[in-house]
């Protein structure tokens, strides 16, 4: 079924930095199909406030480290909406904090699996039915200011994996370029979401926002906003570009 409004694919779309731009897209015309892992309650409380401004809403429960469930997010989008103009690759995954010496080969296995895997796979599939409607369309990854800082002592795993997501997200932008699909990605520094509660520090926004230049930490609707505007016309001849939401950090 197609659908007059332009349709965005939002992963890990529960709280945080997707669901704010689960609502802000909402806000803007489009219709959503979002994903959520684990937070079913959270991702029902996104899509009522998308549809309460008019959005359709369609989620889908999905662990974007298996490729089955990335092969069962595309199969509803292409039943719910046969379209897709916008994805925002957000999902991802964190682990407490730690020293390289203590991490072992399941959490590096499952947090590549998640946030460069899942990421490339769902970024796949939605290059392949931008390129099949032939009008273009807009990828924005979720990175991470940890690519350029290295969270040494704390997340160099994650940090690999934003790093590896920088490079994915400028050699893609070149290969989809001539098919009109802009490919960019935005690095949150510190931001004011449950992440951070994830990884057993949930004290790092009040100490790290006021180290930052701007003497403060940021908000996800503030990421929401770029995000918007990197799929925006007034983003037409940006690909390949990073924009960094991190108070200067």
């Amino acid at each position: 079924m197609t659908t007059p409004r332009p349709v965005c694919l939002i992963t890990g779309a529960s709280a945080g930095i997707g669901a704010a731009c689960a609502a802000l897209a909402a806000e803007r015309g489009y219709d959503l199909l979002l994903t959520y892992r684990s937070d079913m309650a959270g991702a029902e409380a996104v899509k009522a406030r998308a549809e309460a401004v008019g959005a359709r809403v369609v989620l889908v429960q999905a662990d974007v480290a298996e490729p089955d469930a990335i092969d069962r997010i595309y199969a509803t989008l292409d039943a719910e909406f046969g379209c897709i103009d916008a994805l925002i690759n957000n999902a991802g995954a964190i682990d407490t904090i730690a020293r390289l010496t203590d991490m072992d080969h399941a959490r590096l296995t499952r947090i590549f699996a998640v946030n460069v895997i899942g990421a490339m796979l769902v970024a796949k599939g939605a290059v392949q039915r931008m390129e099949a409607q032939g009008d273009g369309g807009n990828i924005v990854n979720i990175s991470s200011a940890a690519a350029r800082l290295g969270s040494g002592g704390q997340f160099v795993d994650y940090a690999a994996t934003k790093g590896a997501i920088d490079t994915f997200t400028k050699g893609l932008s070149d290969e989809v370029a001539p098919n009109g699909i802009r490919v960019n990605a935005v690095r949150p520094g510190i931001i004011e979401t449950d992440i951070h509660g994830k990884a057993g520090a949930a004290e790092r926004v009040d100490t790290l926002g006021p180290m930052t230049p701007m003497r403060r930490s940021g908000s996800a609707q503030e990421v929401a906003t770029s995000v918007l505007y990197l799929m925006s016309d007034d983003a037409s001849y940006i690909t390949g570009a990073f924009l960094d939401v991190s108070g200067g950090r």
